[in-house]
């Protein structure tokens, strides 16, 4: 039992009927396409938007809850608890599944992705990889490495594996439906042996265009005492976490993402970073 807010974008028009058609007792919310769009915006991965599917899910006793964007190529999960299954977690029991059937497989998870989920992709074998965020970036990275499977925070989920290498958040439900399926265990289990950790959400905030790439480059100096990678703007390895550093493709904004151990570890490496962009956007404003 599966319940699907399609956001009055255009996945409601087929997408419940694809699910019924694999067996899936389908409780549709927002179904019906409005481009005003008058219940909620259609992006699935703010949480905003999806309070409704998690109260539904809790409320009809569903398996999980599903929420697609607009256009239908990006989804959002909520497990059967209501807990929301963030993009780089989705990838993971993705890769899993995968990795049963395709032993070595190459999967690929852009930078604002848990260091977890590389960790244990590369620990059961998988040939995982660390790409720059950007849904055209990420297919060209799929393609060029042909890899099975590929995936960002955002929901954006391409399947290469049985699949043509684009990003169809209805398949992308499809394939959650049959991994579930296989399962003697509830979604809200499926990821219970990771070691703990806590992470922020994506922490956007202004900075004029002509700075924002300049600030992840002076941050490859500024940061040089600790492990970094510079795969997009600049990841700063802790010990027992990190944190991301890069300017959006598309919007006059830094991103800014954190993981660690705990909360207490979550909130110095957070003040590291921010202290470190705070120091360098000074230097170049007045420079």
């Amino acid at each position: 039992k599966v319940v699907v807010d399609a956001g009055n974008g255009v996945g409601g028009m087929v997408g419940p009927d694809v699910l019924r058609r694999c067996g899936v007792e389908v409780i549709e919310l927002y179904c019906e396409p409005d481009g005003r769009f008058p219940n909620h915006h259609p992006d699935p991965t703010e949480l905003e938007n999806i309070q409704e599917l998690r109260e539904k899910v809790l409320e009809t006793g569903a398996d999980c809850g599903i929420g697609w964007d607009g256009d239908a190529d990006r989804i959002g999960v909520v497990d059967e608890k209501g807990e929301v299954i963030f993009g780089d977690m989705l990838l993971l029991l993705y890769g899993r599944a995968l990795l049963e059937t395709v032993p070595g497989a190459t999967i690929i998870g852009d930078v604002k992705c848990s260091s977890r989920l590389f960790e244990d992709l590369k620990r059961r074998g998988a040939n995982a990889i660390m790409w720059k965020t950007g849904h055209s970036l990420i297919k060209k990275k799929l393609f060029e490495t042909n890899a099975a499977l590929a995936g960002e925070m955002s929901g954006h989920m391409f399947f290469h594996h049985r699949f043509f290498g684009y990003d169809d958040a209805i398949y992308a439900t499809a394939r959650l439906i049959e991994l579930l399926s296989q399962s003697n265990e509830p979604l809200s289990s499926l990821l219970r042996d990771l070691p703990p950790a806590v992470s922020t959400p994506e922490i956007r905030f202004d900075c004029p265009e002509e700075l924002k790439f300049q600030v992840p480059e002076k941050a490859k100096d500024y940061f040089q005492e600790f492990q970094t990678d510079l795969t997009d703007g600049v990841r700063v390895q802790f010990d027992k976490g990190w944190g991301l550093v890069r300017a959006s493709n598309t919007q006059p904004v830094l991103v800014m993402r954190f993981e660690a151990e705990n909360t207490d570890l979550l909130q110095k490496y957070e003040k590291v970073v921010r202290d470190g962009v705070d120091s360098i956007l000074t230097e170049l404003q007045h420079s």
